[in-house]
């Protein structure tokens, strides 16, 4: 019988060694799984930072463009106050990237080629086309109406074959 108690006793200390090394490995198991839980919000916390990151930066790269884009809308509408003749009325303007829809009234067809000659001398506007010309007498107006869509450009040197930057009105190689 004793042999049979000191068996029951070595089977008992087995099972409750055993046990406890379950009870342990489980406890580990918890701690690993807290810690995965942890790694998993930085995970996320990274990849929304990323997202934010490239969402800033293309708000910067279209910052960018406006900033480098605003001189040259004054320098379009310079170039089209300078090159409009006498007896030729803007009433209207439009743009759409480069290019450019104006519309006016003109004394005379001669006025209108004038206007078109003006912008492909231009610097900062050229390649102009005629869309439409209505003679005055279908006006009613005395007045030739008239619709020239042209095309603004960063101008070149003839001579130097280099184009000016906008931004600081010096000279870049092409």
């Amino acid at each position: 019988m004793a042999a049979v108690a000191i068996t029951a006793l070595i089977g008992l200390g087995v099972h409750t060694l055993i046990g406890e090394r379950i009870a342990y490995q489980g406890s580990r198991n918890e701690l690993l799984t807290g810690e995965i839980r942890q790694l998993d919000k930085q995970l996320q916390e990274i990849k929304d930072l990323e997202n934010t990151k490239t969402r800033m930066i293309a708000r910067m790269t279209i910052i960018q463009q406006l900033q480098a884009s605003r001189p040259a809308a004054v320098h379009l509408l310079d170039e089209i106050v300078t090159s409009l003749p006498d007896g030729v009325f803007l009433t209207g303007m439009q743009q759409g990237g480069s290019a450019v829809t104006l519309k006016g009234r003109a004394q005379s067809n001669a006025r209108v080629s004038g206007l078109m000659r003006n912008i492909e001398g231009a610097s900062w506007i050229g390649n102009p086309t005629l869309a439409v010309v209505e003679n005055k007498e279908r006006t009613g107006t005395g007045l030739n109406h008239f619709q020239v869509n042209l095309h603004q450009q960063t101008p070149k040197q003839a001579d130097t074959g280099q184009s000016i930057t906008p931004e600081r009105g010096g000279r870049s190689p092409n």
